[in-house]
């Protein structure tokens, strides 16, 4: 079984405790944090933006793994680069460029990130599996918090992994909403 990484999302946290909570994720030696940015557009809410980046980015040093849930993520990428991001992940969904956000995010010197909504046959991902660091499989639709685990993401997720392995593949593969201790 490959070694699983965790990465609790500051989404979860409370604002006004924003370093103290970044603080203990650093003391539980998470693996990633992970920051889920919406933009009221390709996802029904908003959640914050670049200055919420920027103080976490001042808070600690781990890795920011920013998840943009924003109609036409490549206008932003460099501006969340600057703010602190790690690794910036995007909808194919989102952008009719996908080959472009993803390049402009590795000209940017960070890690490359695709995503797909639960909705999304899997072949949207084929053009670029090869060029990405990390591929996010949704078990969940992207834009709320505390929604139910999708089991049809498993085999999604199973497929996925086997891709990465035909292609030789070192990126990590993602799994996001409703995951907790008895599906992880």
């Amino acid at each position: 079984m490959p070694h699983l990484k965790f990465a609790p999302s500051i989404l979860s946290c409370d604002f006004a405790r924003l370093g103290e909570e970044l603080r203990a994720l650093d003391a539980a030696d998470a693996d990633l944090v992970h920051v889920d940015v919406m933009d009221g557009t390709f996802v029904p809410n908003i959640s914050f933006g670049l200055p919420i980046l920027e103080a976490a980015r001042r808070v600690t040093d781990r890795f920011l793994d920013v998840h943009l849930m924003v109609d036409q993520p490549e206008r932003y990428l460099r501006d969340f680069r600057e703010a602190g991001a790690d690794g910036l992940t995007v909808h194919v969904e989102a952008t009719r460029h996908i080959h472009r956000a993803v390049g402009l995010t590795r000209e940017l010197g960070a890690r490359a990130g695709v995503v797909l909504n639960p909705g999304t046959p899997l072949e949207a991902l084929r053009p670029v599996l090869g060029d990405v660091d990390l591929v996010l499989v949704m078990s969940v639709n992207p834009g709320f918090g505390g929604q139910k685990f999708i089991p049809g993401a498993l085999e999604r997720v199973r497929t996925v992994r086997g891709w990465l392995d035909e292609l030789g593949s070192a990126a990590d593969l993602q799994v996001d909403g409703g995951v907790g201790p008895g599906n992880a």
